[in-house]
């Protein structure tokens, strides 16, 4: 699986977090390119106390918010509107410098993804949203899944046409999974 999916909060099992997610983060991959069997990612379902704590030790922001990112490793573009230099994806075979195969554990197939990152989502600001704008909480997640798989592709949000940029991919995805855009003002999903 893409996504490797740990539950603090009993709640998201409801909303089929796991397959929202699995299906989000393939449906990313595969738009940019993207072969999402040689990626994982992890992320973690729970509650806006325990996000408002990461909120705060990583982004000195002590509330909660809908969901968090963590990329592996650093891929922002440079320039302004310009896309980041996506990774070319595991070859799923893990060998060692010197192109000897190590020793795998028993029942292993020897294809290693690579790690993409860490994602985080609260439940009750997610579910809230969601109320709010009118929109299936299904709909509300995937965005929200897509949204935080981009940023650990080095996609941002931070300059205006960074922003643009991410949000057209955005609303692409969506729009090939038949989710209305949930950029327009009179979007309601």
């Amino acid at each position: 699986m893409l996504t490797d999916t740990i539950y603090e909060d009993d709640r998201w099992e409801q909303a089929d977090l796991e397959a929202l997610a699995e299906t989000a983060a393939r449906a990313t991959l595969t738009h940019l390119g993207l072969d999402p069997e040689g990626f994982e990612i992890a992320l973690l379902a729970c509650d806006d106390a325990r996000i408002a704590e990461l909120n705060a030790d990583f982004r000195d922001k002590p509330t909660p918010t809908n969901v968090l990112s963590w990329p592996s490793e650093e891929r922002g573009a440079e320039e302004d509107g310009d896309t980041p230099e996506l990774p070319e994806g595991s070859d799923g075979v893990f060998a060692e410098e010197d192109g000897d195969t190590p020793e795998l554990p028993e029942g292993s197939d020897g294809v290693f993804a690579e790690e993409l990152g860490d994602i985080a989502i609260a439940w009750e600001t997610c579910a809230r949203e969601a109320e709010e704008a009118g929109k299936p909480l299904a709909h509300h997640l995937t965005h929200l899944i897509i949204h935080a798989t981009l940023h650990l592709l080095g996609y941002d949000h931070i300059r205006d046409k960074d922003a643009t940029l991410m949000e057209g991919i955005e609303t692409e995805i969506l729009g090939k999974m038949g989710i209305p855009d949930p950029y327009s003002e009179h979007s309601a999903d």
